[in-house]
């Protein structure tokens, strides 16, 4: 069962969970608002989240592992049951705003009033309609495919094939071939979006939120307006670095592919080796070091083919890394029942996800696994999700989860933080960790991962914001979004990109509809919780050589803090990991400033030279 092939018995205990659901959340609701009635309705709150929850987690893993009409179907229903039940809850939570209760209590009810994503509108047919439309989005990404002229069926391209090409090929026609052809799939998303931003944005206003945007940025323990100016200081920390980076890399395609990449200006989109420009990792043979400074390094995608590392050994391994830490192993049932590799007989998400189907210990993945380096980080990723999942597992349903998202993010990634090679060897997976002399290359592999990420990491949910409060109106939605690349990324397309095209909708947390700020603060957050933790490892040596592999007492930390879930403000989870009450770019900007130094170096040298 370790491959997540279920059989119809497991669909059909999807219907009655759903029923039963339903019912639940048929029964009338007390009006008091005395404590009491308080703490009451907490109680049915905690009771219906976790019944709800269990029902829409079953039937999404189902859609997303068995992409029919049927399963979109049902988990648009479960779905349903769940946000118009929380939205229920979140309004019902506001009478309950000059009652005296206690801060635990307080914390709950604050809490569920910004916990959605997605609020229904009061009108039950619309709100049907807003999770019908949900779901189909959701499946027609994972549908998607990209047909290449004259080929059809199994010559078409997926996500993962239009990946690998990306990834691989250094035919510039080629390149723009694939990204332009995956971006097709976006624009039969377009209509079901524009409707998707009015109905979200009607339940975002029934519980005082002026647009969904907003509510999605009041989630973060202050105003909404004082969120968005808190990326606006730690992007600025960062910029200087990304733009030495972009400076660097740009100089080097140059040289590769001549007079299509410009002097100055915008990299173009396709030669970055990622289908959205948020992780050049694949370009990094184009761009790497010479001489000493690139000396010794290694493949780890090579490394563990040689090793005969299959997938589920990799899970295998991050695994270790989280038990070394004092932490206890995965459940029998997440072997049974994750998904590890992409079957052959039916279509699925690939996109890698991490899974708490009954908010205990039902734990999974669901990843299309490829035996490479950045999958092996992703698995570590994905599995600092789960184990963050189990932590909190004790808590209040409304306080498990992460003590904000970009939280949850963070955690694995801290991990992965932890793959240096002096790790590696201790795993076996190298003979010899390289001399200090390679760190500019190892430096820059992380810089084209990590730092290349972050203005990505903006783009999304800037566009979003201004969609969701109408600044950005459907008939400029493809441009808006490419104004933000050019402006953040400083990445753009190789031809015009016009309104026929829906560009967004090519990245899945668009039509997944899963907000990306979290990824940004998740970003910034683990080199903060790295440099902490390594301290309490007893690291001293510089950031990039240091690993917390087999330190209970950075475990301990690091339990600590997840324990906690949401039960508490941000800061205080971030006082517990690393002593600091704000979140912190410098340790990121530690991190990466031989690497800095380095690429300054070049760019000047560069300048000389022209």
């Amino acid at each position: 069962m370790s491959l997540g092939r279920f059989g119809p018995a497991c669909v059909l205990s999807i219907v009655t969970a759903y029923a039963v659901a339903v019912t639940t959340h048929a029964q009338p609701t007390p009006q008091g608002n005395s404590p009491a009635d308080a703490k009451a309705f907490l109680a049915r709150v905690d009771a219906e989240l976790l019944r709800l929850g269990l029902a829409a987690n079953r039937a999404a893993w189902i859609q997303s592992t068995y992409i029919t009409p049927d399963t979109e179907a049902m988990s648009a229903q479960a779905t349903e049951a769940i946000v118009s039940a929380s939205t229920s809850f979140a309004k019902q939570a506001a009478r309950f705003q000059k009652t005296q209760v206690s801060d635990v209590e307080r914390r709950q009810l604050e809490l569920l009033r910004t916990s959605l994503t997605m609020a229904a509108p009061e009108d039950p047919k619309l709100a049907e309609e807003l999770t019908r439309i949900a779901a189909g989005m959701e499946g027609a990404y994972g549908r998607g495919k990209y047909c290449p002229p004259g080929k059809s069926g199994d010559d078409c391209l997926d996500v993962e094939a239009i990946t690998k090409i990306l990834a691989e090929s250094r035919d510039p026609k080629q390149l723009e071939d694939a990204w332009a052809g995956w971006h097709t799939i976006g624009t039969p998303i377009k209509k079901d979006y524009v409707r998707f931003v009015e109905l979200s944005n009607q339940g975002a206003r029934t519980l005082g939120f002026a647009d969904t945007g907003a509510m999605w940025r009041g989630k973060y323990d202050m105003p909404a307006d004082a969120f968005a100016r808190e990326l606006d200081r730690l992007w600025s920390q960062l910029q200087p670095l990304y733009t030495s980076l972009h400076t660097y890399v740009r100089a080097r395609l140059r040289a590769k592919y001549g007079a299509i990449v410009p002097e100055n200006g915008p990299i173009p989109a396709h030669l970055l080796g990622n289908l959205w420009q948020q992780d050049w990792s694949n370009i990094y043979p184009l761009v790497a070091p010479e001489g000493a400074a690139g000396a010794e390094t290694y493949s780890l995608t090579d490394r563990l083919k040689a090793k005969k590392v299959d997938a589920l050994e990799m899970v295998r391994i991050a695994e270790r890394f989280f038990t070394s830490l004092g932490l206890d192993p995965l459940p029998k049932t997440f072997w049974e029942r994750s998904l590890f590799v992409k079957p052959r007989d039916r279509e699925v998400v690939c996109h890698a996800s991490a899974w708490d189907i009954d908010n205990e210990d039902d734990l999974r993945i669901k990843m299309c696994i490829d035996v490479t380096d950045e999958d092996f980080s992703t698995i570590h990723h994905e599995l600092g999700h789960n184990f963050y999942q189990r932590a909190y597992k004790r808590l209040p349903a409304v306080f498990r989860d992460g003590a904000n998202d970009g939280f949850h993010e963070a955690v694995g990634d801290t991990i992965s933080l932890s793959i240096t090679p002096e790790y590696l060897v201790k795993i076996g997976l190298i003979d010899n960790a390289p001399s200090t002399a390679s760190d500019i290359g190892l430096l820059m592999k992380a810089a084209l991962e990590r730092l290349a990420f972050l203005p990505f990491g903006l783009v999304v949910d800037q566009w979003r914001w201004q969609v969701f409060d109408g600044t950005i109106t459907p008939d400029r939605y493809n441009r808006a979004w490419w104004d933000l690349k050019l402006k953040y990324q400083n990445v753009a397309p190789s031809s015009p990109r016009g309104e026929e095209f829906f560009d967004p909708g090519a990245k899945y947390h668009v039509p997944a509809n899963t907000p990306y700020s979290r990824y940004f603060l998740a970003a910034i957050l683990q080199f903060q919780f790295h440099r902490a933790l390594t301290k309490t490892a007893g690291c001293t040596g510089p950031l990039h050589r240091c690993s917390i592999y087999g330190s209970k007492t950075a475990g301990d930390r690091l339990k600590a803090m997840l324990e906690m879930g949401a039960s508490r403000p941000w800061p205080d989870a971030l006082e517990a990991m690393t002593g600091q009450r704000q979140m912190d770019a410098s340790a990121m900007a530690e991190y990466f400033a031989p690497l800095k130094a380095w690429l300054d170096e070049q760019n000047a040298k560069g300048t000389k030279a022209r």
